[in-house]
């Protein structure tokens, strides 16, 4: 085949093009966003943009335009040239969320992250079903909700509606919140389609909450330690916010321990949600969970340390609504050819969760959190306890998060063992109808106590 090589032809751009237009994000408050727009032309081209009132925003005149996102907005760039051309890009919408940003990674690249999750329900046959979800991401993220596992197509918006609901609408719904950079899910929840016959089931609640709180740090044999004392008064604050009854007490010997709990049982009653928190240093044998006090021996044996599921069968037998120990603690193996305490296994009542801060023969780590030290599973044990949701499913987001965390990766791993029956948790409100007598012995108790 004959023939000359055809020639390089040269385009020329006689129209602006805009070869990428600006995306919609979605951030908290106060967040900084970076919209760009590029386009092609003849020449040198200027940009001006403007906001959703049409006016133009002051020093919007590049390419890209940073704001800090105070409340939503709608943006659009105009690209000029020389030639009396000019194109507009696409409308995009800076939408703010003011919802808690407390868990945004620092350096978030705009991977969404779920700020909201949906709560189960119970919802009367006929009447409306809202499931909320946000997430915060850049582009914004994208929305498909799932009921039992398959799609609902044409739910593809941060809240599902059903204004009408039926038996066919019950089931575990969920949530894939997407972008171009990742894909997330919410937390799976029950609704439950309640029938005309049916009564709605009763809103579980406490005849009282109470709290014992000890940190040891000031060890006369052994290791200082510096997080429990700001770990204790800082959860103390929050449990306060829940409507806890909290004692908070630092550096006891073993006698001091025994008496506090002693007092704390004492609090504990019939429909009571009892909560014990101990940071400080700690072991296992034999499957038992022993706190070291501040003036236990060197070496230390059992008889000088308090045994944690001594400390739960005792909550159980005030026949508690809720028992939990939360244990900011080391649990290597230690003192094996020591006899472990003997303790009666739990009677089958239910409603008891343990939460350690590590798993077995591993240990527990404390780190310096913007100047102050803190233990890690405290850490986002504070972060997430405030959450109105079932005490396990706010232990396994802590679980997560220690998970995630780079300083402890392989080192340390949350452990939750529980045997609730019921949908109970720690925001769960507070009445006393019919328990007053109770009540009253409590308050005697409470100001025994302080």
């Amino acid at each position: 085949m004959t023939g000359s090589c055809p020639k390089p032809s040269h385009v020329m751009i006689t129209e602006i093009v805009i070869v990428r237009h600006p995306v919609s994000v979605c951030v908290p408050v106060n967040h900084k966003v970076t919209l760009r727009v590029r386009a092609e032309g003849k020449g040198i081209l200027s940009y001006q943009w403007f906001s959703q009132d049409e006016k133009e925003v002051p020093g919007g005149t590049q390419a890209d335009l940073t704001v800090r996102a105070t409340k939503t907005q709608r943006y659009v760039c105009r690209v000029n040239d020389h030639f009396y051309n000019y194109v507009f890009s696409d409308w995009v919408k800076v939408k703010v969320l003011d919802i808690d940003k407390s868990g945004l990674p620092v350096d978030w690249q705009g991977e969404p992250y779920i700020a909201i999750n949906p709560k189960p329900q119970a919802v009367r046959q006929g009447s409306k079903l809202s499931l909320r979800c946000a997430a915060f991401g850049i582009p914004t993220p994208h929305y498909q909700w799932y009921r039992n596992g398959q799609p609902l197509l044409d739910k593809t918006s941060d809240i599902l509606q059903i204004d009408s609901v039926t038996g066919e609408h019950e089931g575990s719904y969920l949530c894939s919140i997407s972008n171009v950079l990742e894909e997330k899910w919410t937390e799976p929840i029950d609704v439950n389609i309640v029938r005309p016959d049916q009564p709605p089931p009763a809103a579980l609640t406490a005849t009282d909450k109470v709290a014992l709180l000890i940190g040891n740090l000031n060890y006369c044999y052994h290791p200082g330690l510096m997080a429990p004392v700001m770990d204790v008064h800082e959860l103390a604050n929050l449990l306060q916010q829940l409507g806890f009854r909290v004692v908070s007490l630092l550096d006891l010997t073993r006698e001091e321990m025994m008496a506090a709990i002693d007092k704390f049982i004492q609090l504990l009653d019939r429909g009571v949600y009892g909560l014990f928190y101990y940071a400080g240093h700690g072991y296992e044998h034999a499957g038992r969970n022993y706190l070291v006090a501040v003036d236990a021996p060197q070496p230390y044996q059992t008889k000088n340390c308090v045994c944690v599921q001594r400390v739960m069968h005792q909550m159980q037998e005030r026949q508690t609504a809720m028992s939990v120990i939360l244990l900011d603690t080391c649990r290597k193996w230690y003192n094996q050819g020591c006899t472990p305490s003997v303790i009666k296994p739990l009677g089958p009542n239910g409603n008891t969760v343990y939460g350690y801060a590590t798993c077995e023969d591993a240990e527990a780590y404390e780190v310096q959190d913007g100047g102050k030290s803190t233990g890690i599973f405290t850490k986002y044990l504070n972060k997430h306890i405030l959450q109105a949701d079932k005490v396990t499913h706010v232990l396994e987001r802590v679980s997560e998060d220690v998970g995630k965390d780079s300083l402890v990766t392989g080192k340390q791993a949350v452990e939750i063992k529980h045997t609730m029956k019921e949908p109970r948790s720690l925001t769960d409100t507070v009445r006393t109808t019919g328990h007053t007598k109770e009540l009253h012995l409590r308050d005697v108790c409470w100001k025994q106590a302080n």
